[in-house]
């Protein structure tokens, strides 16, 4: 007896990375612009005034380079290790799109 039956379609499993929306782009954007700021504001705005609050050091100039150093470091983080998600879709559309993360494996390092 042989029983006809339609193949189950199985839903499709691909790995895609988050890209433009990991969280570390946004802070290191803002890192950044808050840094430019800042080196701006030293290399404009340092006067006398400034220098005898300051023990004479340009604290905005300073703060600002150190602030576009750890952007840097953050973007870089960003584009060395991508986040990646696992994301499940059913051809026949009858089961909703299902997004994890990628659980890292010590083998696959």
């Amino acid at each position: 007896m042989s029983e006809n039956t339609i193949p189950e379609e199985r839903p499709v499993t691909h790995v895609e990375k988050v890209g433009a929306f990991d969280i570390r782009n946004f802070i290191g954007a803002l890192i950044g612009l808050y840094g430019i700021i800042l080196v701006v504001l030293g290399l404009v705005a340092f006067n006398e005034v400034e220098a005898d609050r300051t023990g004479g050091l340009n604290a905005n100039l300073w703060a600002g380079v150190g602030m576009v150093v750890v952007a840097a470091l953050f973007i870089l983080w960003a584009r060395l290790e991508p986040l990646k998600v696992e994301v499940q879709s059913d051809p026949s559309g009858e089961v909703p799109t299902d997004i994890a993360p990628v659980e890292e494996r010590d083998d696959q390092a």
